[in-house]
């Protein structure tokens, strides 16, 4: 099934949010949602509008019952170039020198990005060309990533005088340290070979296949029991930032709830007995 579609028609819901015309584009493939970045021509800058509009699909696919994974991809060269600096520079010419404007836009850069983060349904990066800073930082909050061989990633606000903080908290808590800082310190590119070693990369495939790999990840994800991915998701990202005493302590509790799911029951019986489980999703 291949049903482009408005989002107001999702599956499950009632009428949700129309993102900005012609900024993102929304489609449907079965129990898969595709979210594409769809500013070529600006090379998928995260203006106002944009941060707007991606965070309103993100929030109508996770309220989407009938989806179970999302995919984020671009039109164009670029996956995306980041904050769009002609608007932030415009701005400068305000009242406050731009000093409200800045701060909401780094706002709703945020809450977009933990609208990723905290939905039940993972998100898979599908990235060709470069993903430049905040684009980078899309890459690293998405939970699992494709990177075309013709992918690169670089943190280099450090170059225009303006060090990538925010995209700093997504990359550093994906790549290592040593390898955090040389990318904001240097501002280089980092080949999609590179990204993978350091781990800000799940997998690279040929230039111009990352959408279609990234959908076949999508569908496996999407075959495994809702209710558990949403579980396993949250807990992930929460005792990932806890000492691991307390880390073990909140795990064993996830455990014993998503015990209690009848998709844990399920599977387990039809482990046992050898068959295909049949998810309820809850």
């Amino acid at each position: 099934m291949n049903d482009r579609t408005a989002i107001e028609r999702r599956s499950g819901a009632g009428p949700g949010p129309r993102p900005a015309a012609g900024l993102v584009e929304i489609e449907r493939l079965g129990d898969v949602g595709v979210l594409t970045l769809s500013r070529p021509d600006q090379r998928n800058a995260l203006s106002i509008a944009m941060l707007d509009a991606i965070g309103d699909a993100v929030g109508a696919f996770s309220a989407d019952r009938g989806i179970r994974a999302v995919v984020v991809a671009a039109r164009g060269p670029a996956f995306s170039a980041g904050h769009d600096l002609k608007e932030l520079t415009a701005h400068r010419a305000d009242a406050d020198r731009g000093r409200a404007f800045f701060a909401d836009t780094m706002q709703r850069c945020a809450a977009m990005m933990l609208a990723i983060l905290r939905s039940p349904k993972p998100f898979i990066a599908a990235v060709e060309g470069p993903a430049t800073a905040a684009g980078c930082q899309l890459v690293a909050t998405c939970d699992l990533a494709v990177a075309g061989a013709n992918a690169t990633f670089a943190t280099p606000g450090v170059d225009i005088g303006l060090f990538c903080s925010t995209p700093m908290v997504a990359l550093s808590r994906n790549v290592p340290r040593k390898r955090a800082m040389e990318m904001l310190l240097l501002g280089d590119p980092v080949p999609a070979e590179a990204a993978a070693g350091y781990g800000l990369v799940n997998r690279v495939v040929p230039a111009g296949e990352a959408l279609a790999v990234a959908k076949g990840l999508a569908r496996l994800v999407a075959a495994k029991s809702p209710v558990t991915v949403a579980i396993g998701k949250e807990a992930y990202y929460r005792q990932i930032e806890q000492p691991v005493t307390e880390a073990y302590a909140y795990a064993s509790e996830v455990m014993v709830r998503n015990m209690l799911a009848r998709d844990a029951a399920e599977g387990i019986a039809a482990f046992i007995e050898k068959r295909p489980p049949e998810w309820m999703g809850e």
